[in-house]
């Protein structure tokens, strides 16, 4: 009976959302919030996959416990909780839902630009304190004012389409989309420097790298209109919080819409605190009951997937496969895999180099999992750490093995196709391997065409074509109570260079192996086994 996988959840994550694994057979899920970074590490050694929000801090001191882990998978947009870097190391792919809350991002920025231009919470707190100081709480409307945006993503899209409904005019800086790109959303794209004077209300929607880290600072601050206003509901950083904190006591900006922080929760101390015309959410962006059963449920499927063997739909490190490709490429990355594990038991010896050739309409779709696989299946079984399609190319490179790929549209044999050649000390080895109705094949054997099977147990004999070598082979098997499910021979031409393929029920004994190789014009034998990963 195979081993039940086991899957750790350490934030609050929506039960509907996580019914994809709860209801997948093998699949175990626990649920423990509130752990310790102590407490994560010793209970993460039992799991295969770990699913967190915001709160869990995934250290590169965790993956490192986790010498089970497969997939890591964030339930929200960003990573930041995340080491990916170590994840990468350690062969654990890492995902994210960068669609399941788009809307409930953009409607929270467009809630907290509605509250910020008619001071919502300011009258709110009058009003309750007993107060009735409506001068006191005079707005400004948004129809006909200017919204500039940085960073022109999925979400930023959703305050757009939102601003324009509202009849504003939408500027936008983003150094990674076109002018025609900006414009066919109805966008003025600017750099910063030239769209900061122009706005009444500036928005962030950008990912916190080192680039974008308080990108928006003191300088840029004070390149805003006079009494202009500023929200960001993406991640806390992008904006300098002391310099935003000082320009609105001094009356430079008008005012302010935060739902993220640098530090969170928000310190006590912050000076953010201390002004009313600065609004705070405690980290809403995500919060509604709809986003928060999409995104688990999104991440629960990705990582439902990794654990099956497919691939996730947003994995951060490693290849992403469009919907599109996932029929055509998916049975390509087992095949790839096979082919791998097949030419390293031809030959093992110091493998130098692994060329990975497509033919055909595979070759229209990015061939990086394919790659990975092949790698994957040429080193699982040869080194200690665990190989799979992250780090794979990885785990090639550091042990010296030369990487090529290539593409070429075409194969006058097979429509679509995939040559795999592998350069050892011991010479070059190669298998070309293609997919007919829906069975994985190898095709040819160092360039002798020959059909038959992707799996099981295989007996390869390169010979010279003689009358009789089939017979003297199956009757020594036979003899050695070896049953053979398939045979299958190519050859040259007649009395040349031929290869036989055989298929057997069990292993060729190694006692068996050294009578066969002893048959006269025998050039070389290899007993090979492909197994069910």
């Amino acid at each position: 009976m195979s081993e039940s996988l086991k899957v750790l959840v350490s934030d609050k994550l929506s039960h509907k959302g996580l019914q994809p694994l709860v209801d997948a057979s093998g699949i175990s899920v626990d649920i423990c919030t509130g752990l310790s970074p102590e407490e994560l590490v010793c209970r993460i050694p039992d799991y295969h996959a770990l699913l967190v929000r915001s709160s869990t801090q995934v250290t590169a001191d965790i993956i490192g416990a986790g010498k089970r882990l497969q997939a890591i998978g964030r339930a929200g947009t960003g990573v930041d909780n995340i080491d990916v870097e170590a994840a990468t190391r350690a062969g654990v792919t890492v995902v994210n839902t960068p669609t399941g809350n788009t809307v409930a991002a953009a409607e929270h920025t467009i809630a907290m630009l509605m509250a910020l231009a008619r001071n919502v919470p300011q009258a709110d707190r009058n009003v309750r304190a007993k107060e009735w100081e409506r001068s006191a709480f005079i707005g400004t409307e948004v129809r006909g004012k200017a919204l500039g945006i940085v960073g022109l993503g999925r979400i930023a899209q959703e305050v757009v389409q939102f601003a324009l409904s509202l009849g504003m005019r939408v500027y936008a800086y983003d150094p990674f989309v076109s002018q025609e790109y900006a414009s066919q959303r109805h966008v003025t794209l600017l750099s910063l420097d030239e769209m900061l004077p122009l706005v009444d209300f500036l928005t962030v929607h950008v990912p916190l790298t080192d680039a974008t880290r308080n990108i928006i600072d003191a300088k840029r601050l004070k390149q805003l209109k006079q009494g202009a206003r500023v929200l960001n509901v993406a991640r806390g950083g992008i904006i300098d919080e002391d310099a935003l904190a000082d320009a609105i006591a001094c009356g430079q900006i008008g005012g302010a819409a935060l739902d993220v922080f640098e530090t969170e929760p928000l310190p006590e101390d912050s000076p953010l605190r201390n002004d009313d015309r600065i609004i705070l959410t405690p980290h809403l962006g995500a919060s509604t009951v709809e986003a928060m059963d999409r995104v688990a449920e999104d991440v629960a499927v990705q990582v439902l997937d990794i654990l099956q063997g497919r691939p996730a739909l947003h994995a951060v490190n490693a290849p992403i496969l469009p919907p599109t490709a996932l029929n055509t490429v998916i049975p390509f990355i087992d095949l790839a895999e096979r082919m791998g594990r097949f030419l390293r038991q031809m030959d093992e010896k110091g493998i130098k180099r692994l060329e990975i050739t497509g033919h055909g309409p595979v070759t229209a779709f990015d061939m990086a999992y394919i790659v990975a696989s092949a790698i994957r299946g040429v080193l699982s079984d040869i080194v200690e750490e665990r190989v799979n399609l992250v780090n794979a190319e990885l785990m090639a490179r550091s042990r010296g093995i030369e990487i090529v790929q290539r593409k070429m549209p075409k194969h006058e044999r097979y429509e679509s196709m995939i040559t795999l050649r592998l350069t050892s000390a011991g010479g070059t080895n190669s298998v070309l391997g293609t997919v007919l109705l829906d069975e994985l094949k190898f095709v040819a054997v160092n360039d002798l065409w020959v059909e038959f099977p992707a799996a099981g147990n295989l007996l390869l004999a390169s010979h010279t074509d003689r009358p009789g070598m089939i017979g003297k082979v199956g009757t020594l098997l036979g003899r050695s109570d070896v049953n053979i499910s398939f045979m299958h021979v190519g050859r040259r031409a007649p009395r040349g260079e031929s290869i036989m393929v055989l298929g057997t029920d069990e292993r060729t004994p190694a006692k068996v192996l050294k009578k066969l190789a002893s048959i006269q014009d025998i050039r070389w034998l290899k007993a090979v086994e492909l197994r069910e990963q």
